[in-house]
């Protein structure tokens, strides 16, 4: 692959994902020092279908308890199950979530802050198309920094800072990771 065209390639790349990039830097930061969102919880109703329910957490079987406590018309991807809980997702967006205690659910519905949002998508919980696209994202950002690294080394200008700086990083990230 000629030099010019990879140059362009990776300077494409990176600008179709810088959105993408943003959000990861920024909700990671900020959940890093402790901002970490919030998600508004309230009470819809109650029913007494827990057994059932836990023994079929299917979309159908939630969007019927949803039903069953006069919600109608909420569209959701799936449902994630952990423990006792089911929750609708994506959590990007208000969902609800199913507390099942023996034969009580006690269904809430739940708005996240842009925080809490953000973070969600950081973590792959948003919708399904929007995980096809992380998945993009994930392959297009390994090309950018390989790219780059290529492009660093093969240039007898930028050769030596390349690799101080790729090496450091390198070393720094291994200290790190086995501290």
């Amino acid at each position: 692959m000629a030099r010019a065209l990879l140059i362009k390639l990776h300077l494409y790349f990176s600008a179709f994902f810088a959105a993408a990039i943003v959000l990861v830097a920024v909700s990671g930061g900020l959940y890093l020092i402790g901002i970490k969102g919030s998600v508004e919880q309230t009470m819809v109703g109650s029913l007494d279908s827990g057994e059932a329910l836990l023994a079929d957490p299917s979309h159908a079987a939630v969007d019927a308890a949803l039903a069953g406590v006069g919600v109608a018309d909420f569209d959701f991807d799936y449902v994630k199950q952990s423990g006792s809980r089911l929750t609708t997702r994506p959590t990007t967006r208000p969902f609800y979530t199913l507390d099942i205690e023996g034969e009580e659910v006690t269904v809430q519905y739940n708005t996240p802050s842009l925080q809490k949002r953000m973070i969600e998508l950081h973590m792959g919980h948003g919708p399904s198309a929007y995980k096809t696209y992380q998945q993009f994202f994930a392959a297009g950002m390994l090309f950018v920094m390989l790219s780059g690294l290529w492009l660093g080394l093969s240039s007898d200008r930028l050769r030596t800072t390349t690799l101080i700086t790729s090496g450091s990083g390198l070393l720094l990230f291994v200290l790190l990771v086995l501290s």
